[in-house]
């Protein structure tokens, strides 16, 4: 583990310092960055390293570095070039771009040349199709790019220089621009000092200004108030709220009838959160009862009527209740059924006699 410099593992101290204790592991994106500013890349010694200072297992770290692509699991150049080929910039020239650079390099997609200057990938979009076709070295942006402009860009970094590019400040280095990632600021003199915004960028600016376009109610000369001052606002603003909180509504009076379970009343599913209610679901409990649950008493119907008898207040219901002329089916009118349930249980049809008759089947002629 004596793969990292002790100002590496000073820089991993101040990082892990940013969050709370109890939080510490939300380190570890800047700190996979902070590896890669050392070794070029994400390596096995990295993803312990990152393991070590957070208390994490290797697993853990190997799960987040192989998530995201901007961590490198093998050895990449000083220069990242990446060509969108997605839809927008195709369709502009993306990939004959790609494959300009590729047969001027003699590499293929996250190959690295053999002096390790320069690595070549495709990019699936660099979310800048309004200037495409694009590329980016070391995420800084070369827009409308041509085979013959990229090359230029590529022999230049190939000789030693570093070409400005279209948008952004001074092009660095993948170790350098992994520095800046891990949350610390770029101390080459005069880092920051060049780049601007492109013009399509600023066009939703100029229409605005154009036709008088502005947000109500804003004062650009509003001062940005400082963290502790918003702290404070945030902490009056809760007070005041406390304090004209409604009082809550009363609960709603419990049902007079009993429903026959022993189970007591818990809240509707959809005044919980999902993460309860999955709980609930898979580990049932004294305080959240379910049909299944231990102690937990379904009631149950009451025996069920003789064969005979329900043959017959069925046979009664249909006669009693004749197709409707909207072709509704029979059975609609629930009151003649009801009566004649509580005939079939009483033993007797609505004149008292038994519904049984010579044909055993319980209709009257």
């Amino acid at each position: 583990m004596n793969v990292f410099t002790e100002e590496t593992r000073l820089r991993a101290r101040e990082i892990i310092a940013r969050y709370p204790a109890d939080r510490s592991r939300s380190a570890l994106l800047p700190l996979l960055h902070l590896v890669q500013s050392e070794e070029g890349y994400v390596s096995p010694a990295g993803v312990e390293f990152c393991a070590e200072v957070l208390g994490l297992n290797k697993a853990q770290v190997g799960a987040v570095a192989t998530f995201y692509t901007m961590y490198k699991r093998k050895p990449t150049g000083d220069y990242l070039v990446s060509v969108c080929t997605n839809t927008m910039c195709d369709v502009l020239g993306g990939q004959a771009v790609y494959d300009a650079l590729a047969e001027h390099l003699g590499v293929g997609h996250e190959e690295t040349t053999a002096d390790g200057k320069i690595t070549l990938e495709h990019a699936e979009c660099l979310a800048a199709c309004d200037y495409g076709p694009v590329m980016t070295v070391n995420y800084d942006f070369f827009d409308n790019v041509e085979p013959q402009g990229a090359l230029g860009v590529v022999q230049e970094l190939q000789a030693g220089g570093r070409p400005m590019p279209t948008r952004g400040a001074r092009l660095c280095t993948l170790k350098e621009m992994a520095v800046q990632l891990a949350g610390f600021a770029d101390e080459r003199d005069g880092a920051v000092a060049d780049g601007g915004p492109g013009e399509p960028s600023l066009r939703g600016l100029r229409l605005a200004e154009q036709h008088g376009i502005s947000v109500p109610g804003y004062d650009p000369k509003t001062p940005i108030r400082s963290k502790a001052e918003a702290d404070r606002a945030a902490a009056e603003a809760k007070a005041k709220a406390e304090v004209e909180k409604p009082a809550p509504a009363p609960e709603p009076a419990k049902a007079a009838a009993a429903s026959g379970s022993t189970a007591p009343d818990v809240k509707a599913p959809d005044d919980k959160s999902p993460q309860v209610r999955t709980a609930e679901t898979r580990q049932p409990d004294a305080k959240t009862p379910v049909a299944d649950a231990p102690g937990t008493k379904v009631p149950t119907d009451g025996p069920a009527p003789a064969p005979r008898d329900a043959r017959a207040a069925e046979a009664a219901g249909a006669a009693a209740n004749p197709p409707a002329g909207d072709g509704k089916p029979a059975g609609d009118a629930a009151g003649a059924q009801e009566r004649n349930l509580k005939d079939a249980e009483a033993g007797t049809d609505a004149d008292g006699a038994d519904p049984a008759d010579a044909n055993g089947t319980g209709v009257r002629k």
